[in-house]
C-alpha cells in the first residue's frame, strides 16, 4: 500500500494477472462504495491494484494510508460478496478481412485456420477486469488459451476506433483512434464511448461480454445508426 500524493492510496494485490484476484478487488471495490464514505471520491479496480482516491480536505492533508487501511479492514472483515456482476453485454464484430487485420498473422502463430481462431474468439467468455488506460477503453480477461500471442513487434501508430483485439491472454477494444499493439481480429461500429451520454463507456469492471458476428452488411448499418461511419 503506497501514497499517490495526499489524494490517494494504491493497494497491490499481486504482481501478476490472477482472474480469482482481479474478481476479489472488484468485490472489494463495490464494498467500498457502497458505504458512502464522504472522505473517498472515487475507487477504481485495475487489473491486479485497487487505486481509492480520497478528499485531502476532509482528511485533514493528513497522510491518507491509515484511514484507508482501517476501510479496507472494515471491508474484510465483515465479508466481501461473492457474486458476479450480472450484466451482460453483447458486442457485435465484423471479422471481415478489412477489419481483422491480424487474423492471418493469428492463423499462422496458433496453427489455427482464420475460421477457427474468429470462432474461438467469437465463443470466448470475457469479463472486464477494468476500464483504462484511454476513457472507455476495456480489458477483457476469458480469451480462448489457444488464441494467447503475443504484442505485436511494431505497433500501430493509429488502431482504428473500434478495433477488438487481442494479446496473451487478454482482448480489449480501442474507443478511439490511438496507438496499439494488439493483434486485431475484428472491429464493432458501435460508439465504445459517448462522453454525452448517460453512461458514456459501453463497459464497466465486472460486465460479462460476448461477442456477436455480423456480416459487412450489418456493420455498415449499425454504424450509420451510430454515426461511427
Amino acid at each position: 500500500m503506497q501514497a499517490l500524493g495526499d489524494a490517494a492510496v494504491l493497494i497491490e494485490f499481486a504482481d501478476h494477472l490472477d482472474l480469482s484476484v482481479n474478481t476479489r478487488i472488484q468485490e472489494l471495490a463495490k464494498a467500498i462504495r457502497h458505504r458512502h464514505m464522504p472522505w473517498i471520491l472515487d475507487v477504481v479496480p485495475a487489473l491486479a491494484t485497487l487505486a481509492v482516491h480520497v478528499d485531502p480536505i476532509s482528511l485533514g492533508f493528513g497522510d491518507p494510508i491509515e484511514p484507508v487501511r482501517n476501510l479496507l479492514t472494515q471491508c474484510l472483515d465483515e465479508g466481501l460478496t461473492h457474486t458476479r456482476s450480472t450484466r451482460q453485454v453483447r458486442i457485435p464484430i465484423c471479422y471481415e478481412t478489412e477489419f481483422g487485420l491480424d487474423l492471418e498473422d493469428i492463423s499462422q502463430r496458433t496453427g489455427l485456420s482464420v475460421e477457427e481462431v474468429v470462432q474461438r474468439h467469437q465463443h470466448s467468455e470475457f469479463m472486464v477486469l477494468m476500464v483504462g488506460f484511454a476513457p472507455g477503453h476495456p480489458y477483457l480477461g476469458g480469451l480462448a488459451p489457444s488464441l494467447s500471442v503475443p504484442r505485436r513487434s511494431a505497433p500501430r501508430v493509429k488502431m482504428p476506433c473500434g478495433s477488438v483485439a487481442i494479446a496473451n491472454a487478454q482482448c480489449v477494444v480501442y474507443p478511439f483512434e490511438i496507438p496499439g499493439g494488439w493483434s486485431v481480429v475484428g472491429r464493432t461500429p458501435l460508439r465504445v464511448f459517448d462522453a454525452s451520454r448517460r453512461q458514456p463507456s459501453l463497459f464497466e469492471p465486472g460486465d460479462q461480454v460476448r461477442f456477436e458476428r455480423i456480416d459487412r452488411g450489418g456493420f455498415d448499418a449499425l454504424a450509420r445508426k451510430e454515426g461511427t461511419q
